[in-house]
This record gives structure tokens, sequence and C-alpha cells, in this order.
């Protein structure tokens, strides 16, 4: 169930890519380091995401939650109890997965719009009960500040992010070369079909929540460390959910470079547009382009490289 399917010119695509992260720092300034910083994260939450909803096809809405279970939760441990951040991080990957299980596990039990809808109320459920629910722990509207930082300085804060970054992709993508992976696959495609082969459905997909869940919240609390503090408006908010779908479409869903590429894209756009558009305007000029990449080539930038490369391969043929 987990022979890797492996091609040699996929592996000498990963290492220019690795290569070329490891040296950015010495081909860029200190300001394009810290967007980066902010891109690798945004790719991780939407490999996270697209582990689940670009592979097996049920959409989640509710992915802010468990990315935000994982800061809390890493946030709570080191500022209200003093645990090392070196323990709160691992104990708060587990948390999420297993409180982002007990919630949603029931909502993998129905298809279509209403699991989306059942993800999206427990993400504004949370975005209501945190500031209310044991404001002494989680500092009610204010947040947690002064969470401990893990590096200090742009160039370290880069090369954490983007290891991390590297590190997730691989696992992921190794993960999707499996047959586990085209299992997955197959569920989106046509989840009748797979059950009637004998396989459990329910597992399958309780699998990739839980795999879903470990990166977000893994991403979610070296995040939270990153930025030194956690509000609910910050980490529970729909606009977090937002770029985390826009990034997966404009990159391709169902790939693993693909939401790396879309969330790299997305964050220098709107960098870019910052001087001319301060204000939100900006996001309305980024989202017109998503949907314009979209309606042309709904399978994003993955797809118009594939086209461009057989292309020349044909041409050389």
């Amino acid at each position: 169930m987990r022979t890797l399917d492996l091609r040699p010119h996929h592996l000498v695509l990963w290492a220019a890519f690795i290569a070329l992260m490891l040296l950015m720092p010495l081909m860029v300034g200190n300001g394009t380091l810290r967007t980066m910083i902010f891109a690798c994260y945004l790719a991780m939450f939407a490999i996270s995401w697209d582990i689940l909803s670009g592979r097996t096809g049920y959409l989640s809405f509710g992915h802010p939650f468990l990315i935000g279970i994982g800061a809390y939760t890493t946030g709570i441990l080191t500022r209200r109890y003093g645990i090392p951040v070196e323990a709160s991080i691992p104990i708060a990957v587990l948390v999420t997965m297993a409180g982002g299980l007990i919630i949603l596990l029931p909502a993998l039990r129905i298809k279509g719009s209403y699991f989306a809808l059942v993800t999206l109320a427990v993400m504004e459920l949370m975005l209501q009960l945190v500031p209310v629910i044991r404001p002494d722990l989680t500092g009610g509207t204010r947040g947690i500040s002064r969470l401990p930082a893990l590096t200090r300085g742009a160039e370290n804060g880069y090369y954490l992010a983007a290891g991390l970054m590297l590190a997730v992709a691989l696992f992921a993508w190794l993960l999707m070369r499996t047959r586990l992976g085209t299992a997955l696959w197959a569920i989106g495609m046509n989840e009748e079909s797979v059950r009637g082969s004998g396989l459990s459905t329910t597992r399958l997909k309780s699998f990739a929540f839980l795999v879903s869940a470990g990166i977000a919240g893994l991403a979610g609390a070296f995040y939270a460390h990153y930025l030194g503090s956690i509000t609910p408006r910050s980490f529970f908010d729909i606009n977090i959910l937002f770029q985390i779908i826009v990034a997966v479409l404009i990159g391709g869903a169902g790939t693993i470079i693909g939401p790396i590429i879309g969330a790299f894209f997305m964050v220098f756009l709107l960098e870019w547009l910052r001087p001319y558009m301060p204000g939100t305007e900006r996001f309305f000029v980024y989202g017109s382009i998503a949907l314009v990449l979209y309606m042309y080539q709904p399978k994003g930038i993955m797809a118009i490289v594939d086209t461009i490369v057989s292309k020349m391969k044909g041409s050389r043929a």
C-alpha cells in the first residue's frame, strides 16, 4: 500500500529547487527574505489544505481552525505554563490532530457543500469562543503576546521557514506518490468505486485529515513564534482561508509544488502592489488575476508549465 513511484527527473528537479531556496539569502536583501518567510508559511498552510481537499475533493473551509489550534496550544504552553518551545511544538501538533479529528471526523461522513459548511461553521465558532472561554489562558480578544522567538534576524528566520517548508513538501510529495496517495486521489475521482473495491473510504479520509491537520498545526505553531503574538483575528479569520485556497488554485490543486508556486506568486504580487495600492483594493486585483487564471486554466500554473514542457519535447522530437 506504500510502494513509492519515483522518477529520476523528479528528484533532479527537487534537488535544483532545494539548492535555489538555500542560496536565496545570497541573492536578495533582508526585506525580500521577510516576504519569503511569510510565503513559506503560507505554502505550508496550502500544502496541508491540498492534501485533504485537493486529493479527496472534500473542500475544507475550516483550515484556519487547525492552524489556530497549533498556534494557541504552543502559545498557552510557553507563556502560561513555562514549557520550553522544543516541547510545546510537538504537543501542539498532537493536540491539533486530536482536537481536529474529534470535531471534524463526523463531518467526513457527509459530502459536498455540507462538509464545507460544517467546517466553516467550526471555524466561525472558534472565532467567537476563543475570546470568551478562559480569557486568562487565551488572552481574550487581545490574544497572547511576547512569545519566545525561535531565531533572530531575517536570514536565520528564512532558513528556518524554508527548511521547514522543504521538509513538509518532500514528506507530502513522497506520501502522495505511494499507493495510499493514489487511493486518496481516487476518492476525489469516484468515492463509490473506491468503496466498491473493498477499501474503507472513511479510514482513508481520516488519514488524509490527520496528515493535513498535523502539517497545519506544525506550521501554525512555528508561525506563531515567528510573529511573536497570537490574536483570534490573526488565525481564525476567513481572510487566511481565502489566501490558502487562492494559493492552491493558482498553483494547481492536487499537486505539492503547485501550492508552493501559488503561495509565492500571491505573496509577491501583493507586495508588488503595496506601493500603488496600500489598502485592501490590492486584494481585489490579485483576486481578479486569480479568477482570470482559473478560468483560463483551472488546473493552475502547474498545468501551464506542463503544457509548455510537453510542447518543447514535441518540437525536439
